[in-house]
C-alpha cells in the first residue's frame, strides 16, 4: 500500500487542529467558537432534523481503481439533482463535488477521486462555526442551516479537504429539494432530501452514487456504515478503505481504497 502521496491539486491541504487553533486565537474567537449558546443550537438541530436516527452513519465508500481520471459524471449528477448550474465568473461557481489526481512519490502511480464533504464525526466547520449554522444530525449528516449562515466563512478556511463554496451571486430557479441562497455556504448534504423522504424498507441512494453507477463505472457505494448487512459495511469489511488526511482523527464518513 502507498505510503506518501503527493495531491496535485491544492485541495486538500495539510490544515491541522493546531492551524485551526491559531486561526481563531488571532481573531479572539477561539472562545466564542464554544459558548454553551453555540452548543445549545447545535445539539437542537441535530435533534429535530427530520429523518435522523441515531442508530445509522450514512456515508460513502469510492473505489478509485474504478474511478477514470477526466470522468464527472458523479459532480454533474451531483449538479443536476441540486441545480447547481456554473457562474458568470467561473472561479466562484460552487461544486458540491470535485475530482482530484494523487501520484504515489515511491511508484508514480496515479489514482483519480471525487472529494466532497468528509461528514466527519469530529468536523472542524462545527467547532469554529460562531452561530451553530454548520451541524452534524444524529445520522452523522454535516449540514448547513442557512437561516442562521451568516456567511463569515470559518468553516471554509477550517475544512482541510475545501468541500465548501460560497454563493456569491443570486440564483434563481432553485429546486425545492436543495435550498440555496446568496451569501451563505452550502457543501455536500449526502443527498439528504432522499434519505429522508425513503420510506421504512427503502434503501435511498445519492445522486452521484446513482450516476457513477448509470455510467457503468460502480466506483461510488452509499449505504450505511453501521448496518453490519449493508452493500457498504461489507465492502469495507473486504477491502482496506482509507480517510482522507487520517491523521487529523476527524473519523471521516467518506472511506477510500485502492489508492
Amino acid at each position: 500500500m502507498p505510503v506518501v502521496t503527493e495531491i496535485t491539486e491544492a485541495a486538500v491541504e495539510q490544515t491541522g487542529v493546531s492551524a485551526r487553533r491559531r486561526f481563531l486565537a488571532k481573531l479572539g474567537l477561539a472562545t466564542l467558537a464554544v459558548t454553551t449558546p453555540v452548543l445549545s443550537l447545535v445539539q437542537l438541530q441535530a435533534a429535530t432534523a427530520q429523518g435522523a436516527d441515531n442508530n445509522r452513519r450514512w456515508g460513502l465508500l469510492i473505489d478509485t481503481a474504478k474511478c477514470a481520471s477526466g470522468c464527472d459524471d458523479c459532480v454533474r449528477g451531483c449538479d443536476r439533482e441540486h441545480g447547481i448550474a456554473p457562474s458568470k465568473r467561473p472561479e466562484t461557481s460552487a461544486r458540491w463535488i470535485r475530482k482530484i489526481d494523487l501520484q504515489d512519490k515511491l511508484t508514480g502511480r496515479e489514482s483519480s477521486l471525487p472529494v466532497m464533504c468528509q461528514h466527519c464525526e469530529s468536523a472542524p466547520c462545527i467547532d469554529v462555526c460562531p452561530t451553530g449554522a454548520s451541524f452534524r444530525r444524529a445520522d452523522g449528516i454535516v449540514l448547513v442551516n442557512k437561516h442562521t449562515c451568516i456567511g463569515c466563512r470559518y468553516c471554509m478556511m477550517a475544512c482541510p479537504y475545501k468541500a465548501r463554496s460560497f454563493i456569491h451571486e443570486n440564483l434563481t430557479d432553485q429546486l425545492p429539494r436543495a435550498p440555496r441562497g446568496k451569501g451563505t455556504v452550502e457543501s455536500c448534504t449526502l443527498c439528504v432530501h432522499r434519505i429522508d423522504a425513503a420510506k421504512d424498507g427503502e434503501q435511498a441512494d445519492t445522486a452521484c452514487a446513482e450516476a457513477c453507477t448509470a455510467a457503468g463505472h460502480d466506483a461510488i457505494t452509499f449505504g450505511d456504515l453501521n448496518d453490519p448487512d449493508s452493500k457498504i459495511a461489507k465492502a469495507l469489511l473486504a477491502d482496506d478503505a482509507l480517510q482522507i488526511r487520517s491523521d487529523l482523527q476527524l473519523g471521516t464518513g467518506v472511506r477510500y481504497t485502492q489508492f
